[in-house]
C-alpha cells in the first residue's frame, strides 16, 4: 500500500499506531474536506493484519462529541476531537481523547477497535498539580513494564503526570513534571517542544516523539527513565520537504519486525484535510533513528512502473502544485503551472528488459494550453532526462517513447509550456497547464 495508506476519501491525521495481537490499529483525528477547521466531532479506527498491510479495514466511529453514527459520549462538551491515543491494560483498551478547549475524555472498550464507552474525565483535586490548564492537549500514554502509567501532553510545553493504574483516569498527586523535554529559550526552535506527545519504550530506552516549534517535522528525544529528562536526538521525517508544508503528528511502531514512522501530509491546498502516511525507519544500537525522506512507498519496498500509478501518491510537489480531491474516487495533482515539479520515490524498473525503449502514458485533464512534460530520473535538477511528453489542449491519454530504464529510480516530471520562442513565456506565468490523473510505463 503506497502513501497515503488509507482509501481516497479518508482523512486520518495525528496517527497513533498500535499493534494489538496480530493487527495494527491506527488511531487518529478525523479531518473533512472543505472546512476551515482542524478535525471534526468523531474518531474512527482503521486496522490491518500485520501480515497484510495492503488491506485496511474501517471499524467505524469509535468515540463522538456530537450525535451521529452513534450518540455523543461527552455530556460536558460538543467541541472538536483531536489526536487520540489508545493503550491496553489488564485486557481492556483505554482511549485518551483531547477535546478542544475542554477537559479531556477517557473511554474504555473490551476491543482495540472500540467503540469506546466513556469512562471518565481526568480526575484530580485542586491540590493535585497538572499542566495545560487540565485539558491534556495531544495526550500520549505509556504503560510501563512495571504497570505504572504515564500521560505526556501539552501545547508549547511538555508535561507529564502519572495515572493510577487501577483506574486509568485518576491523576496521582505529586506526579506532575513540567518541561519533560528541555524547553529553555536558548534551545533552537527546531528542537523545542510544540505539541503532539507520543511516548514509546524500545528495550530499556524511552522515546518521546513530538512536533517541534519550527518546521514540519517529527522530532524525538530519549531518556533512561519515563520521567526524563528527555534529550533531543534528532528528527525522523519532515512532511514539508519539497512538499506543501504543514503541522505534523505521528509516532513509531514495530510491525512484524519492521519499524515505521506514521505521519500525515497536506492535501486540498490546506493544512486542514490531512492524510495518513508511513515510512520505514531503523533504530540503531545507540538508540538513534536516522532521518528518512518522504516517499511514495508507504508499506511497499518499491513501486511497479508497469502498473498504473495514481498521480496523487506524489511525494514531491514544487512550484505551487498540490493534490486535491475531485470526488470520492478521484484525486489529482492540480494547479500545475510552468516549471512545476511532481516527483515519486521509488520505482523498480527491473533489469531484464532488452528493448531499446519504453512507452510512457499519462492521463491528464487539459487546460486549453499546449505544454510538455519532461521526464527525469533521480534528480529534478540534474537527473537524466529519458523523454518528453507533449500534451495537447484537452483531456486525454498522451503517449511518448522514452529510453529504456533499468534499476531503481526516483521519477520526476517537470511541466513547461509548449510554445516557442521562450521569450513569450511571460504569457504563461501563473496559468494552469494541466492536471495529472495517472500514468504508466509499457514495455
Amino acid at each position: 500500500m503506497p502513501n497515503p495508506i488509507l482509501p481516497l476519501w479518508e482523512y486520518i491525521p495525528d496517527g497513533e499506531p498500535r499493534v494489538f495481537g496480530d493487527r495494527v490499529y491506527l488511531y487518529g483525528s478525523h479531518d473533512t474536506v472543505g472546512t476551515d477547521k482542524f478535525c471534526d466531532y468523531k474518531l474512527k479506527v482503521w486496522s490491518a493484519s500485520i501480515h497484510n498491510l495492503n488491506e485496511w479495514q474501517c471499524h467505524g466511529d469509535s468515540f463522538r462529541t456530537r450525535d451521529g453514527e452513534r450518540k455523543a459520549d461527552t455530556p460536558w462538551t460538543n467541541r472538536e476531537l483531536y489526536a487520540p491515543d489508545v493503550v491496553e491494560k489488564d485486557g481492556k483498551y483505554y482511549l485518551y481523547a483531547y477535546i478542544v478547549g475542554s477537559k479531556g475524555a477517557i473511554g474504555v472498550s473490551d476491543k482495540p477497535e472500540g467503540p469506546f464507552q466513556l469512562l471518565s474525565q481526568y480526575i484530580y483535586d485542586e491540590k493535585t498539580e497538572v499542566g495545560d490548564d487540565g485539558i491534556f492537549n495531544d495526550a500520549g500514554v505509556l504503560v510501563d513494564d512495571d504497570g505504572k502509567v504515564y500521560v505526556y501532553y501539552g501545547f508549547e510545553a511538555s508535561n507529564m503526570n502519572e495515572l493510577n493504574p487501577a483506574t486509568m483516569c485518576d491523576v496521582l498527586p505529586g506526579s506532575y513534571m513540567h518541561s519533560v523535554i528541555d524547553d529553555r529559550q536558548e534551545i533552537p526552535e527546531e528542537r523545542r517542544f510544540y505539541e503532539a506527545s507520543s511516548p514509546r519504550k524500545v528495550g530499556d530506552t524511552y522515546y518521546l516523539i513530538y512536533s517541534p516549534r519550527r518546521g514540519n517535522r517529527l522530532a524525538y528525544a530519549t531518556a533512561k527513565s519515563p520521567k526524563g529528562p528527555f534529550i533531543y536526538r534528532g528528527y525522523i521525517v519532515d512532511n514539508g520537504e519539497d512538499y506543501p508544508a504543514g503541522n505534523n503528528h505521528g509516532s513509531i511502531c514495530c510491525i512484524d519486525g519492521q519499524w515505521y514512522i506514521f505521519y500525515h501530509r497536506m492535501t486540498n491546498n490546506t493544512c486542514m484535510s490531512r492524510r495518513a502516511c508511513v515510512e520505514r525507519i531503523s533504530i540503531l544500537e545507540d538508540g538513534t533513528i536516522p532521518t528518512v525522506e518522504m516517499t511514495s512507498l508507504g508499506f511497499e519496498e518499491s513501486l511497479n512502473p508497469y502498473q498504473i500509478t495514481p498521480a496523487e501518491i506524489a511525494c514531491v510537489l514544487k512550484g505551487g502544485c498540490y493534490v486535491t480531491e475531485k470526488d470520492l474516487f478521484t484525486r489529482v495533482v492540480t494547479n500545475i503551472t510552468d516549471a512545476c515539479i511532481v516527483g515519486y520515490k521509488y520505482f523498480d524498473f527491473g533489469d531484464d528488459y532488452t528493448g531499446d525503449h519504453l512507452t510512457f502514458c499519462m492521463k491528464v485533464r487539459g487546460m486549453g494550453t499546449p505544454c510538455k512534460v519532461r521526464i527525469l530520473l533521480d534528480d529534478a535538477n540534474d537527473g537524466k532526462e529519458v523523454g518528453v511528453l507533449s500534451i495537447g489542449t484537452g483531456d486525454g491519454l498522451y503517449k511518448t517513447k522514452v529510453e529504456n530504464i533499468t534499476g531503481r529510480h526516483a521519477l520526476y516530471f517537470i511541466v513547461e509550456h509548449g510554445i516557442e520562442p521562450s521569450w513569450i513565456s511571460y504569457a504563461f506565468e501563473g496559468k494552469q497547464l494541466l492536471e495529472m490523473v495517472e500514468f504508466v510505463f509499457m514495455k
